[in-house]
């Protein structure tokens, strides 16, 4: 696997932790962090690390995209930002055109620090809306409400209008409490108005540990139920289809050219850089996550530095396994060849004779009902029938995966063969 080009960088601080969240935050309080300001200490600490472990990777191509996710990015200023940006261009530099993603919080910016972050090098935002409901805002335990969000919309809509921004995503939350396909339609409607060109559309997931699963546990967490899980999704993929949106990953629609980059190299098994506390990394092929707490992250940097463990440096490992591809690869629009992963991942072609017939059988039934669709040697979920039940697919894959023998669970990539 080549060197990759692409890098995602986690900032992992939030002004409070969402009521749905789990990944690897770091909450400084409501009036932590102010935009024109230097930031917190906590900021700045973390900050000098992520320098130092950007430092240590090996120098490679210029990067074609960048991520810099959270948390919320957006609690840097755009001094901070721009220092992030250089120092990535010291190690890898930038390809002409090169996607450069900010996630915003609609409530941790104004105008100017939008401005000002264009003028460091961001070109496409993703903005965290979740919601134009303030009741449904509170409940998630988020910190803007329905006019912060409409505001920050009308910025980044200017932006890429001027052509300040080359383009700008809206995330909303679907299969909330309570609720309903009327509510959530009125969403969509708004969302449209917004002319945001990409939506990332997330169904709820309850996790362990958060103050969803604790609701949920109590019987206070009223969720829809299947069948309104599948209409929520049906209705959503009609609508977005007639507004010109194409769904060309399961919680992605785009306008044309507008889809984006960063995100297809995660789904298409190409490697990425991944730099921060909790952040995955999979720079040649193999995934390293890294810790997801500060002391954690800074025992482990230490040792990078030491090289105890020099994890950041090694050019050859196994590339990622064949399910992981598959599972990946689903999520696509364009969906997945199986012989020719298989082979990607070192399968003798009567190593794929043998199995890939046996996986074919698991899926027949979700072929006939319409869930798969199996064309010129690719098979993909149907839209929206397929995506919405998706499970039901995978769950088949996974089991044929366990009953595999072990030596071809961990095949190696045969040489120069192809990506996903």
């Amino acid at each position: 696997m080549s060197a990759p080009r692409s890098a995602y960088v986690h900032i992992p601080f939030c002004h409070r932790r969402c009521f749905y969240c789990d990944f690897a935050v770091v909450p400084l309080g409501d009036h932590a962090g102010t935009p024109s300001g230097t930031g917190s200490g906590s900021i700045r600490t973390y900050l000098s690390q992520l320098h130092k472990e950007i430092a240590l990777a090996p120098k490679g191509p210029p990067l074609a995209t960048l991520y810099i996710g959270g948390g919320t990015p957006s609690l840097l200023t755009p001094i901070q930002i721009r220092d992030l940006l250089e120092a990535l261009r010291r190690q890898f530099g930038f390809q002409a055109g090169a996607e450069i993603t900010l996630e915003m919080d609609p409530a941790s910016f104004d105008l100017s620090d939008l401005q000002a972050l264009i003028k460091a090098g961001v070109n496409r935002v993703s903005l965290g809306g979740q919601s134009f409901d303030d009741r449904v805002l509170e409940g998630l335990g988020r910190r803007h409400r329905r006019g912060d969000l409409q505001k920050c919309c009308r910025w980044l809509r200017d932006g890429l209008r001027d052509g300040a921004l080359r383009s700008w995503s809206l995330d909303l939350i679907r299969n909330l409490p309570e609720q309903t396909l009327e509510a959530w339609s009125a969403q969509l409607e708004l969302a449209l108005t917004t002319g945001a060109p990409h939506l990332s559309i997330y169904d709820l997931a309850v996790e362990p540990g958060t103050v969803f699963a604790w609701r949920q546990q109590r019987g206070e967490l009223p969720l829809p139920d299947d069948d309104l899980a599948v209409a929520l999704m049906t209705s959503t993929s009609d609508r977005l289809g007639r507004a010109g949106f194409c769904r060309y990953e399961i919680s992605n629609y785009a306008q044309p050219g507008h889809a984006s980059r960063h995100n297809r190299v995660y789904w298409s098994g190409a490697g990425w850089w991944g730099f921060g506390m909790g952040a995955t990394s999979a720079p040649w092929g193999e995934r390293l996550a890294r810790p997801r707490t500060r002391e954690g992250y800074a025992s482990w940097l230490e040792e990078q530095q030491r090289g105890l463990h020099p994890s950041l440096q090694h050019s050859m490992a196994a590339a990622l396994p064949l399910d992981d591809r598959l599972l990946v690869g689903l999520r696509r629009r364009e969906g997945v060849q199986l012989r020719q992963q298989a082979r990607s991942c070192g399968w003798s072609d009567a190593c794929c004779d043998q199995h890939l017939p046996t996986l074919e059988a698991r899926w027949q039934e979700a072929l006939n009902r319409g869930l798969l669709i199996h064309a010129s040697g690719r098979w993909r979920l149907s839209d929206p029938e397929g995506m919405a039940l998706s499970n039901q697919v995978l769950v088949e894959l996974v089991c044929w995966w366990e009953e595999l023998p072990t030596e071809l669970q961990g095949a190696a990539p045969a040489a120069g063969s192809p990506n996903l």
